[in-house]
């Protein structure tokens, strides 16, 4: 079975000495993984190695850098490099997220870059994709989030894309309250892994997950993660309190 997961992005938010109270709430609530579950919490650089120390001992935890950078080292002030992600222990790394896209122009063959670096510091990305709300209106999200792939992903051999989880997140659900339908997040779901399917094959496709990022929270968690081809949920603002968050956990199939 894919593996399900529920990874948080506190994305720019809370002080350290609110994070450690947060992780310390979360974990001292009732829940259960299985063995096909994870949970990933993505902190901000600053927090990385009071984070790690909270999960130490904790089965299927794990921390998530929310960037790095595409160079291995040099005179790139105030940058993140994998060797230093590594030598923390972090095992995964949010790409690609709409904000970085957004904000901070990074483009499909950066993107790309980072990937490749990753994967040569056994780091797996979590590769966010996804369309603003006038390519969805004008019904062109299909072909807009198969470019970024192609341009992001495609170069990788049929091993290593299998140590990439996709996170979907339709950019008009993202902190505005809207949501996609648990139709729309999964027709979009089964269009990336059609595509995955089309480049590696099904087999490779079928243990690829994909993860749904767009106002995710309790309410409706369940009901996302229960489609056949979403995997779990790339968490903003809910992720941030923990009754919401374990509830989102919780809902994990």
């Amino acid at each position: 079975m894919r593996k399900q997961i529920a990874a948080a992005n506190w994305k720019m938010n809370l002080t350290l000495q609110q994070g450690e109270q947060l992780l310390n709430d979360i974990m001292a609530m009732p829940h259960t993984l299985a063995h096909h579950q994870q949970v990933i919490f993505a902190v901000p650089s600053p927090y990385l190695q009071m984070a790690q120390l909270k999960i130490q001992g904790k089965q299927n935890v794990f921390i998530a850098a929310q960037n790095c950078y595409s160079k291995k080292s040099g005179a790139y002030t105030g940058e993140v490099s994998v060797e230093m992600l590594n030598s923390l222990g972090i095992n995964f790394v949010v790409l690609g997220h709409s904000e970085r896209r957004e904000y901070f122009h990074e483009n499909n063959q950066l993107l790309a870059e980072k990937v490749n670096i990753c994967l040569e510091h056994a780091i797996t990305p979590i590769f966010c994709c996804g369309e603003a709300l006038a390519i969805r209106e004008e019904n062109k999200q299909n072909e807009f989030v198969s470019h970024q792939l192609k341009e992001s992903l495609f170069h990788l051999s049929a091993e290593q894309i299998q140590q990439i989880v996709i996170a979907y997140e339709p950019i008009w659900a993202i902190g505005t309250g809207k949501t996609a339908t648990s139709e729309q997040a999964q027709e979009m779901h089964a269009h990336i892994r059609h595509s995955l399917a089309e480049q590696y094959g099904t087999e490779v496709a079928g243990k690829i997950s994909i993860l749904y990022g767009g106002s995710v929270k309790a309410g409706n968690a369940g009901e996302l993660f229960h489609q056949p081809d979403v995997d779990g949920g790339l968490v903003g603002g809910a992720s941030l309190v923990a009754s919401e968050f374990i509830a989102i956990i919780n809902a994990l199939k």
